[in-house]
């Protein structure tokens, strides 16, 4: 799985550009387009909040600002404050946000703890009965 050992790698690079003054809590993702481009994204907190932005959602928005609509794989990583890594499952809001673009019974969601150590689910996995434009 040269592709996943990529976006992995890609992933924990941008945890350098995470902005986490207030949790110390960095994430970072990589997603795969269906043509096979990578793009980037890192968590970006905010003093009030709400106004935060997950990693997943930065390389979403960055991606559909640039023309992609169809994507095949996520790979979210973390760092806490003394630099552990493990599982970070995407919150909520960002699944959502995946299951607008993506075919929730195929799109990978790569959690990874190192280069060697990762899971693999489908969105629909971690978003049962979502709600999507199907759904309209």
């Amino acid at each position: 799985m040269k592709l996943v050992q990529e976006m992995i790698r890609k992933a924990f690079d941008s945890l350098k550009y995470a902005y986490t003054p207030y949790s110390h809590f960095k994430v970072a993702a990589s997603l795969l387009t269906e043509d096979g481009k990578i793009y980037t994204g890192c968590n970006i907190e905010n003093a009030a909040y709400s106004p935060t932005n997950c990693a997943e959602r930065t390389a979403v928005f960055k991606a559909v600002s640039e023309g992609e609509r169809h994507f095949q794989a996520i790979c979210i990583v973390n760092e806490d404050a003394v630099g552990n890594h493990d599982y970070c499952p995407p919150c909520g809001v960002c699944r959502q946000v995946l299951m607008e673009f993506t075919d929730p019974e195929k799109f990978q969601v790569i959690l990874a703890k190192s280069g060697n150590e990762y899971q693999v689910y489908t969105l629909a996995e971690l978003l049962p009965l979502g709600f999507g434009p199907g759904n309209l």
